[in-house]
Formats: C-alpha cells, sequence, structure tokens
C-alpha cells in the first residue's frame, strides 16, 4: 500500500498541472485580447483622440467649419430661399418631432453628441435654412460639390442616405431643429 504522504503528494501535483494549465490558458486568453486592441487602437491611429464625446464633436465641428469657406452658404439644390416662421409654427415642430423620431433619431442626437451623424444641437446656428433643406433633401449631390457636406461626411465617415422627405416634411424637420435650438 502507498504511503499517504505519497498520494497527497500526487494528488497535489495534479491539481497543480490543472491549476497551471488555467493560468496559462487564462494568459493566452489576456495576451490575444490586449494584442486585438492594440490592433484595433493603431487601426484608428490617425482618427482624432475623443477624450469626452462633447469635445470631440466641438472640435469636430469647427474642423469642418473652418474648412466651409469655399462653400456656398445655402448648399446645392432647389431651396435658395426658405421663409421661417416667426414664432415657431408648433404644428410643424410636432410633425418635424415625429419625423425625427422615425427617420433620423436611430443616427442623430438633439445633443451636440455625435452618434453616427453629427449631433443636431446648434446646427440651425451653424448652417443656412437652405442649406440645411437642401442636405436634407438633396444628400447625394450635397455631399459631391458642397465642401461643407463633404467635412462632415470626412468627419462622420458615414454618409446619411436619402431619406426621400417630401418637401413639408423636410421643412418640418427643419422647425423641429429650429425649436431644439431654442428658437421661438
Amino acid at each position: 500500500m502507498y504511503a499517504p504522504s505519497l498520494i497527497a503528494g500526487i494528488v497535489f501535483s495534479v491539481k497543480y498541472n490543472i491549476f497551471h494549465d488555467k493560468i496559462i490558458a487564462m494568459k493566452r486568453k489576456i495576451f490575444f485580447v490586449t494584442a486585438c486592441l492594440a490592433m484595433a487602437t493603431a487601426c484608428n491611429s490617425n482618427q482624432p483622440k475623443e477624450t469626452s464625446t462633447s469635445s470631440a464633436d466641438t472640435s469636430a465641428s469647427s474642423t469642418a467649419g473652418s474648412a466651409d469657406e469655399g462653400t456656398n452658404p445655402k448648399g446645392i439644390g432647389k431651396y435658395t430661399d426658405v421663409q421661417l416662421t416667426h414664432p415657431l409654427d408648433e404644428k410643424m415642430v410636432a410633425s418635424g418631432k415625429s419625423t425625427y423620431d422615425v427617420k433620423c433619431a436611430s443616427c442623430h442626437k438633439l445633443t451636440d453628441e455625435r452618434l453616427v451623424g453629427p449631433g443636431w444641437k446648434g446646427v440651425t446656428d451653424k448652417r443656412t435654412p437652405e442649406w440645411i433643406m437642401n442636405f436634407i433633401t438633396n444628400t447625394e449631390e450635397m455631399i459631391e460639390k458642397d465642401t461643407a457636406a463633404k467635412n462632415l461626411l470626412e468627419v462622420c465617415l458615414v454618409q446619411m442616405p436619402n431619406q426621400n422627405l417630401s418637401e413639408p416634411d423636410a421643412r418640418s424637420v427643419l422647425e423641429f431643429m429650429r425649436k431644439n435650438d431654442g428658437k421661438k
């Protein structure tokens, strides 16, 4: 018969080897995850570093704004003179909010935070009503020909799809944007 100390030594050795194998497997997993994160970081090293979302969006907006100098402030499209309501048309605001909820909210926040597309806070202060209407209804041509729209694409990296909004729907979205920016 084996001595109890010999059996205890064998059991310890087996348990140690199992524990040791688990530690090696864990180290490999940690190394793999670290390597993947390092590669992902390296691939995105040319992107602006974001310390907080709002400061990154502000810097992106100011970068886009400074490069917009050669652009037509009214954009490219059929809207050359958009008549604004004073005070805001609350029916249009409600309709615009409804359209935003269905077609816009998945990509745009109402703050200055970027989601997929830029946040909407302050957009009516940065862009003319005509530019906004032309961009909403004529996205492809605006991105192709308008400097400001091209700069937005460079910042967001995703082209806004044509939402096929009617003129009244687009105008209601503009009215909702104005309300979001505190216009009265």
